[in-house]
Parts: structure tokens; sequence; C-alpha cells
């Protein structure tokens, strides 16, 4: 028998965030059939926030880190929609990254910073994690965090 989502979570120490609240005139995910439109998450739970800019104060690694929070959101939208049972999460289908970054930053580690996301995506749903992604830089981003991350994601009607 294959390990749950939550099972996941719990052995890599995760403990999911509330989910967050939308910060303008927008709702944090949209249902339509089966298929969960989960607005852009930041690398921010709680008080700790992950910011800066690749180029100028932001490393790959830290920049990973910064993709695994706006991961957990993204999860914590997820089970939301799901009626708190992230059992009904049948495939991430798509992520959207936005890494803020000077216009001089190596291009190339973008794609690698929103890895932690991914990363963290096939981690805790195995093979149904497994997405298409888009990941490019932006030259602000709300809050000045790190990086924002938006998904759409495949569900089991309820």
């Amino acid at each position: 028998m294959s390990q749950t989502a939550e099972t996941r979570l719990k052995n890599l120490g995760l403990t999911l965030p509330e989910p967050s609240a939308p910060v303008a005139n927008y709702v944090p995910y949209v249902i339509s059939g089966n298929m969960v439109f989960i607005s852009g998450q930041i690398s921010k739970i709680g008080d700790t926030a992950i910011g800066g800019r690749l180029g100028e104060d932001l490393t790959v690694e830290i920049g990973q880190k910064a993709a695994a929070l706006s991961g957990l959101n993204l999860i914590a939208q997820m089970k939301a929609a799901c009626g708190g049972d992230l059992s009904r999460v049948k495939r991430v289908v798509k992520l959207g990254g936005f890494v803020q970054a000077t216009p001089n930053a190596t291009q190339a580690d973008i794609p690698k910073i929103i890895n932690g996301c991914s990363d963290l995506m096939v981690e805790v749903f195995g093979d149904a994690g497994r997405h298409a992604r888009f990941a490019v830089s932006a030259p602000s981003l709300p809050l000045d965090v790190a990086v924002e991350i938006d998904a759409i994601v495949e569900i089991d009607p309820a």
C-alpha cells in the first residue's frame, strides 16, 4: 500500500500552514469541474518570509527554500479545495513559478530555484506530483518575497 500525501508530509517533518487569505480582489482558488486553479502562493508562512532578489541578495539555495514555502502554501490551498482530504488530489498538472531577480541575474538559476517547489510536489504526491511548469524571473513580487508560484491541480470530484 502506498503512502498518502498526509503520511509523506509527516515523514518529511512538514506541517501545512493555514491557507492564506487573499490580499487583494481575488479568491485563493477556483474549482472548475475536476480542476483546481490555485492563485499564486508566496514564500511566506505566518511571520516567516523569505525575500530578496536573485543577483542581489538571494542565493539559489535560499531561493529553493523559498519555493518550498510557496509549495507548502499551495498544498494547504489544495487541501482546502478538497474539503480537507488530500487523497482527492489526482495530479499536480502545472506550476507557474516567478522568482524575484535583477536583470543581470543568472537566468539558468531561475528553474533551479523553482525546483524547490517541484521537488516538494513529487516528494508529497509521488508520480502524481510530476507536472508541467514554467519558471521566469520578475523584477519585483508582492510583499518583496523571493518566490511566487501558482498551480493547476486535478482532483477527484467530491
